[in-house]
């Protein structure tokens, strides 16, 4: 007998008013819908909400929208001025621990609840409208849902980033990310990408192109013609706005590929995600790269889709060095067993905030960080 999985919307269930009612559950990263809910209101206080929240039961809002914000605030200082347990051995201890302290707050904030109309209306108190918000992430409204206030912060965020976008000084305009693509707002790279000395091209590849900026900074430096790859649909819909804002779309493909296109050219540029772990988050895809796959599978693909004596350009950090997650050996071995050598190495240290933050946990690792830009040549090709 032939049988097919079937796709089941998982729903919330809670007790009101002595009546059980449901409702579609909302969750972005893929959380699991909470077993238990019960209504909160302004009568609860912070510290009962983040018992319940630690202890796995789900609040469901009913009274003001920007009181919830306040709790969820509330909450969140009360996470953040737990004190550590144990003092790591090492930086790899201490990202691991890291980690867990973020996944462990964001499933605390996260039961946090708020009700959604089936037009994407929240019947609350100074509720903003996210209606458009709402529409630009999850698409067309179909029916009522339950979904974390915490995700509805982060999807009424990135309307206002898609909004005013990101000016990004290296093409003299600006990136408009969408829900769910990374915002290039680490510029230390593209200066990289700028400066550096162009092979000469008329057609370059952009893998996993994400906004697309990369394209664009292509395109600005002269190249004729670009073809950038992404595979994620979000993404895709983002690359092929920002491009078409930027009036490129004559010059710059957007196709729908996992890694490479077909054919050959002189130039393939790709920034992976840097540091091999797995993601906690669908946003996360964009830096945390499960056993270096999508750095692997460039590395490896290179040489089959350069032109003679092309060039591949691989953006990446050295932070996973730092935090002992991978080492320089590694890379350096997996270019040469992809048949490829070194012709140059661009630095560049890093200019975010996080880099001269002496609280992060990670400090000494992001203080010790290097952007390079590997230039990288097929080897049978190396000039003698």
């Amino acid at each position: 007998m032939n049988t097919q999985s079937i796709s089941i919307t998982p729903t919330v269930v809670w007790t009101e008013k002595d009546q059980e009612l449901s409702a579609r559950w909302q969750s972005e990263n893929g959380s699991p819908a909470p077993k238990r809910i019960v209504i909160a209101d302004d009568t609860m206080t912070a510290d009962q909400a983040y018992h319940l929240a630690c202890e796995g039961t789900a609040l469901l809002w009913r009274s003001d929208f920007h009181n919830a914000k306040q709790l969820m605030q509330a909450m969140a200082r009360r996470i953040d001025r737990k004190p550590r347990k144990l003092k790591p051995a090492s930086m790899t201890e201490a990202f691991h621990l890291h980690r867990q302290a973020q996944a462990q707050r964001a499933r605390t904030l996260g039961m946090l609840l708020i009700q959604v109309g089936a037009d994407f209306s929240i019947s609350l108190g100074r509720a903003p409208d996210v209606k458009e918000a709402c529409r630009e992430a999850y698409g067309k409204p179909s029916s009522p849902f339950v979904v974390s206030l915490r995700e509805l912060l982060g999807i009424i965020g990135a309307y206002e980033w898609r909004k005013n976008g990101v000016e990004i000084p290296e093409i003299g305009a600006r990136i408009y990310p969408h829900y769910g693509v990374f915002s290039p707002v680490r510029g230390e790279y593209l200066q990289l990408l700028e400066e550096a000395p162009l092979p000469q091209c008329d057609l370059a590849f952009d893998i996993g192109t994400g906004t697309g900026v990369i394209a664009a900074l292509l395109a600005k430096r002269g190249i004729a013609k670009i073809i950038a790859t992404e595979l994620d649909q979000r993404a895709l819909n983002c690359a092929k706005e920002n491009i078409h804002k930027l009036g490129l779309t004559q010059r710059v493909e957007i196709q729908q590929k996992d890694m490479f296109p077909d054919g050959r050219a002189s130039l393939i540029v790709c920034n992976p995600p840097w540091l091999p772990a797995k993601p906690n988050a669908a946003i996360e895809h964009a830096i945390y790269d499960p056993e270096s796959r999508m750095l692997r599978s460039f590395l490896t693909g290179l040489s089959k889709h350069l032109n003679p004596n092309g060039e591949g350009w691989l953006v990446m950090s050295d932070f996973a060095e730092h935090l002992g997650l991978r080492t320089k050996n590694e890379l350096m071995e997996l270019i040469d067993q992809a048949g490829l050598y070194i012709a140059e190495k661009l630095d560049i240290k890093p200019q975010h905030s996080k880099s001269m933050d002496k609280t992060d946990p990670l400090f000494k690792a992001r203080i010790s960080e290097t952007t390079s830009l590997w230039i990288l040549k097929i080897r049978n090709q190396k000039p003698v």
